[in-house]
């Protein structure tokens, strides 16, 4: 009878003590499809302060790139007046790339 009610307890101990884990388990698994989706969700969309920052930069690269062409067309100009007929289609080259750069174009 001792022996019975031992084997009893040893068989039910185990489902007791992994209870926890299976319960964890459990909880994973449910969750799981959930942080896939809300993982994926961030990963996609682009937050306002991103997007902004994404803008500032363009707009710098983009007003560095004016000055620098803005400083060539100076120089253009001057060769120009100068008497430089190569010079003078070149200053109008740069016009027109810095037109396009600001959006003109």
């Amino acid at each position: 009878m001792v022996g019975r009610n031992v084997r009893l307890v040893l068989a039910i101990a185990p489902l007791f003590l992994l209870q926890g884990c299976v319960a964890s388990m459990v909880s994973n698994v449910v969750t799981a499809p959930v942080k896939i989706v809300s993982k994926t969700a961030d990963v996609l969309t682009t937050s306002q302060s991103e997007s902004d920052e994404k803008r500032g930069r363009d707009m710098r690269k983009r007003e560095e790139k004016v000055g620098k062409l803005s400083r060539q067309l100076k120089k253009a100009q001057k060769r120009c007046s100068d008497g430089d007929r190569d010079a003078c289609e070149k200053a109008d080259d740069i016009r027109e790339r810095i037109e396009d750069e600001r959006g003109g174009g």
